[in-house]
């Protein structure tokens, strides 16, 4: 029995003498919320594909096409927010090769562009480094099999 008293209070010694010191005890909700507001690190909304990226030049893909083997894209966005869209239909004997241009857009978070006076949902467009995504007519990547084909590199 002694030598069970004897733990006890030895464990009671170390656990009082070890603990972490609580927390003032008048700490609002508010205050922990700032205080970690503070702390937790924040989306950079500086920086996108608009103004970090080196955006400006000829990217050039081979898209699928269901009527034809495919469609060859040569597109040039240039600095001043301008476009010219090379389509050539590959595999037609009609040879059908379309040339469009004029002004781009970027989207409000700066990561996409969209391509004023293009036909058949040729016109919005994810930049990334050296490279463009032909969306969807939903606005979003290519998913599946053929989601890389969908693909622009910069030359």
């Amino acid at each position: 029995m002694k030598i069970n008293l004897i733990a006890i209070t030895l464990f009671a010694a170390i656990a009082t003498t070890t603990s972490c010191t609580s927390p003032k005890e008048n700490t609002s909700i508010e205050e922990v919320k700032e205080v970690a507001e503070e702390n937790s690190p924040s989306a950079d909304t500086a920086h996108n594909s608009m103004n970090s990226l080196d955006w400006a030049g000829i990217y050039f893909g081979t898209v699928p096409c269901p009527s034809c083997e495919g469609i060859e894209m040569i597109l040039t966005l240039n600095g001043d927010q301008t476009y010219k869209l090379e389509t050539n239909y590959l595999g037609r004997n009609d040879a059908l090769e379309q040339v469009n241009s004029g002004p781009f857009t970027w989207s409000e978070e700066g990561s996409r562009v969209k391509l004023a006076g293009v036909k058949d949902g040729q016109n919005d467009y994810k930049v990334g480094e050296n490279q463009l995504w032909l969306l969807d007519l939903d606005g979003q990547k290519v998913t599946g099999n053929l989601a890389d084909h969908y693909l622009l590199k910069k030359r």
